[in-house]
């Protein structure tokens, strides 16, 4: 009977101290994962109007922050959707510098959409509760692009096959009729597969001794049992070939002003730049925003972080922008292992007409491109990762794709072989192949890691985009109302406010300096190896523009670094001194000279 006085005595007491916590405390939020306003998954792909509606949900929970919009329409007539992140309270969104994100130029590589929704969706869900969420957005813009190229998404999403390009009509064959003979799902099972055909002693592949799953050519002089007829199809347009002109054709990552060359040069150039409607449609919300500074474009696959030029005729970038590139790459593979940095045309392959050299010099933005996934994440430890190189274990080379279905995927994605009657062919087997989700997509389960850790990166170079400030300033009387005035105009970011290749191409608008007030200027000069404002003799250059309240900076300011602007003025009072750059945004000080 007393212990069960106790109990209830000590029972009652758990009730009161717990009916005197407040229900919304502080605390609270340490004992359960944090209750997010809008609920979205990342471990599952997104059809193009899943995006939207996401997208349009996020919109409807943080107003305040948010701008949804159509830059204009793909061939087929679905909206390419930006979104717009910006906070007014701290700036209207062309005064500061602004990361252009967008993803999915390729119609089957989906994964960076859900980047760029995940994105969106973690920097709302946690404005005001990371300290450096909050400072990115109210410095910062972003516009981000899940889609820009919404008709190749959604192909890819509802049917299989070859969906890297969008539905402008091709005329792949030149026979005059346009996207006729494109591959056929002939057993309905949703997937185009492989055909192979036994031809006993007659074929050049056979069963490889490893694997039955796999295929191995067979060494030369030697005869094999199977001949590979390629992906499952009919001759649709009887011109006696197989699937040779199917949907689109073209590439949507070389219709761009820069180093475009024709088809005969870059396959999939179409006539001429900017002649997709979806690369128009992007090039004028471009245009209509000079103070993007970062451009971001994800693609699949490799693991690679990309920069410029595409090719090699473009020449290196200047000393200056190789270093800021290279800081930001060299960080970029700390924030994303198994991804290398790289240059495009030597590190990947040539490309004429490409995204990212378009708005590197036709627009004068630092960009870049990030294949994501990368193979070898399949195998994530060190050990995991010496064994892809031994050749007797289950997960060398080839090996290593069909061990990660059998045993984490439960061999889901694979398609086995099995007999099939073809119209044409006869007696053939199809499979062989793997479902379009395996290979250039991670596994659902990785997803969104490769979505944090990309828009990590990406949040990085947004970071470091120019952003000018107004350091110390000094006034000295040189007697008879003259003045020497002083004053420090500072980047502290790896981006200059102007890269080099946009001052070559003349493609920014130079940064200004204006001087507001009675005081009239004599000289105007900068100021080289100062050590202190006292200093009576700085190593100056006189600035010669004719208009000493209006200076232009062509060359813009460099990151990571101070200069001083010396002006020698007549006549007392105030003045207001302000620098604008473009994409380094626009600061002014007001000081009394007397």
């Amino acid at each position: 009977m007393k212990t069960k006085k106790y109990s209830i005595i000590g029972l009652s007491l758990m009730i009161i101290v717990l009916a005197l916590l407040p229900i919304n405390t502080s605390a609270q939020k340490f004992f359960s994962d944090p209750q997010f306003k809008v609920k979205l998954d990342f471990n599952r792909w997104h059809d193009v109007n899943e995006l939207y509606s996401d997208m349009a949900r996020l919109e409807k929970a943080f107003p305040k922050f948010l701008k949804l919009q159509s830059m204009g329409k793909s061939f087929e007539g679905r909206d390419v959707m930006v979104m717009t992140i910006n906070n007014p309270e701290t700036g209207a969104e062309l005064s500061k510098a602004a990361m252009y994100i967008d993803a999915n130029i390729h119609g089957n590589e989906i994964q960076g959409g859900e980047v760029c929704l995940y994105t969106i969706w973690y920097l709302m869900e946690n404005y005001g509760k990371i300290e450096e969420v909050t400072r990115l957005v109210n410095e910062r813009v972003f516009y981000i692009v899940p889609t820009v190229n919404p008709d190749g998404r959604q192909f890819f999403m509802e049917k299989d096959g070859n969906a890297r390009s969008g539905h402008v009509p091709t005329d792949d064959d030149n026979d005059g009729l346009f996207d006729e003979d494109g591959p056929n799902d002939l057993d309905g099972n949703g997937v185009i597969e492989q055909i192979r055909k036994y031809v006993p002693g007659e074929g050049n592949y056979r069963i490889s001794s490893i694997d039955k799953r796999m295929m191995e050519p067979v060494p030369f002089g030697e005869k094999g049992d199977y001949i590979l007829l390629g992906e499952e199809g009919i001759d649709d347009d009887g011109d006696g070939r197989v699937n040779e002109d199917g949907p689109g054709g073209y590439d949507g990552n070389r219709n761009w002003a820069i180093d475009w060359q024709p088809d005969y040069v870059q396959s999939g150039a179409m006539d001429y730049p900017f002649q997709l409607p979806e690369a128009k449609a992007e090039n004028d919300f471009l245009m209509a925003h000079p103070n993007i500074a970062g451009v971001q474009a994800y693609h699949n696959s490799g693991g690679m972080i990309l920069r410029g030029p595409g090719a090699e005729s473009l020449g290196e970038y200047s000393a200056s922008d190789v270093r800021a590139y290279d800081e930001l790459g060299q960080n970029g593979e700390r924030i994303l292992p198994f991804y290398k940095y790289m240059v495009i045309w030597s590190g990947l392959y040539t490309v004429h007409g490409g995204f990212i050299d378009w708005t590197s010099d036709g627009l004068g933005i630092m960009s870049f491109s990030n294949e994501l996934w990368n193979g070898d994440q399949y195998f994530t430890s060190t050990e995991l990762q010496k064994q892809t190189d031994d050749p007797n274990s289950p997960i060398s080379g080839s090996k290593g794709r069909y061990f990660f279905d059998d045993k984490l995927e439960f061999g889901d994605q694979y398609m086995d072989w099995k007999a099939f009657e073809h119209p044409q062919y006869g007696k053939v087997e199809v499979g062989g192949t793997w479902r379009k989700f395996l290979g250039r997509i991670p596994p659902r389960f990785m997803n969104e890691e490769l979505c944090h850790r990309n828009m990590a990166f990406s949040l990085y170079q947004a970071d470091e985009m120019p952003k000018m400030e107004i350091g110390e300033t000094q006034i000295k009387k040189l007697g008879d109302n003259v003045y020497r005035v002083w004053i420090d105009f500072t980047n502290k970011k790896v981006a200059p406010t102007i890269t080099a290749k946009a001052a070559t191409n003349n493609v920014v608008r130079p940064d200004l300096i204006t001087f507001d007030g009675k005081s009239e200027i004599i000289s105007a000069s900068w100021i080289y190896g100062k050590e202190s404002f006292d200093l009576l003799n700085p190593i100056t250059e006189l600035i010669d523009q004719k208009q000493l309240g209006r200076l232009m900076v062509r060359n813009g300011h460099p990151g990571k670094t101070t200069r001083t602007l010396q002006y020698l003025v007549k006549g007392s009072g105030s003045v207001t001194i302000t620098y604008d750059s473009v994409k380094g945004g626009k600061v002014s000080k007001t000081i009394q000279v007397n």
